[in-house]
């Protein structure tokens, strides 16, 4: 009855910020921090690594392809020792970010069209994985359960958090439906709140077509980067605690 609730932060860059995350800081459990590639800089890491620690929140670095006008949602073409490069680097800027802040980095998820091409090519997956490892085999990695980031984070001895989204929709192979898609993006607060307490009740996630796919689940993610994303947030929040469940970072 213990599950951890996860929202994308920090992706602001320079003056121009994007969502309220201080809202957000307030209500989720763990944070994943964008690392400059697709969103973010030195200053906004800093401040959000700062709140988290006052929040109590985990502080997880969140790294993407080198995209910020694309917002990281392109596949940018790189090789798998590239990637793996990128996402030392990314991991490591967040890491002395942190320690300035007083905090310190304890998972990794991956961002937008990089985590999406992990669930299908092994050797991504792979890369992150040996990325993560090289920085710090302790960091948790999340992953979407039962796909190809699961199994490359497993075979190389790394610990994982298995997530689901609370704010998307799934195809029928348990990977997210687009975002092209009609319905791939759930926008009814308690809509998203009932759904996520049905997946951890059943301990599976619900396709478009209404298929239940079992899955190990153990944390939840609410997107920040929308206008609505605080009151999606809170009424996901307060369905789990209605429904029995503590909310607390799946790391220490």
């Amino acid at each position: 009855m213990r599950v951890d609730l996860n929202s994308d932060l920090g992706e602001g860059f320079g003056p121009w910020r994007m969502g309220d995350d201080a809202a957000m800081l307030a209500i989720v459990t763990s944070a994943n921090v964008a690392c400059g590639f697709h969103a973010g800089d030195p200053g906004i890491m800093v401040a959000t690594a700062r709140e988290a620690r006052a929040r109590g929140v985990a502080l997880g670095a969140h790294p993407g392809f080198r995209d910020l006008e694309g917002f990281g949602r392109r596949v940018i073409p790189q090789s798998p020792s590239e990637i793996e490069e990128a996402v030392a680097y990314q991991i490591g800027a967040l890491q002395a970010c942190a320690a300035l802040a007083g905090h310190r980095v304890s998972y990794v998820k991956a961002h937008g069209a990089l985590a999406n091409l992990a669930n299908v090519e092994d050797n991504v997956a792979a890369a992150i994985a040996r990325a993560v490892r090289a920085v710090d085999p302790r960091l948790v990695l999340m992953v979407m359960p039962s796909l190809p980031a699961e199994r490359a984070a497993l075979d190389l001895g790394l610990a994982v958090a298995r997530e689901v989204y609370a704010d998307r929709a799934y195809a029928e192979d348990g990977r997210l439906s687009p975002r092209a898609e009609p319905g791939a993006v759930i926008h009814d607060a308690q809509a998203a709140a009932a759904r996520t307490v049905r997946m951890l009740e059943e301990g599976a996630v619900e396709t478009l077509a209404g298929r239940r796919i079992p899955v190990a689940i153990d944390t939840v993610c609410v997107h920040g980067d929308n206008p609505a994303a605080i009151a999606m947030a809170r009424a996901v929040r307060a369905g789990l605690e209605a429904a029995g469940h503590t909310l607390a970072p799946f790391t220490a």
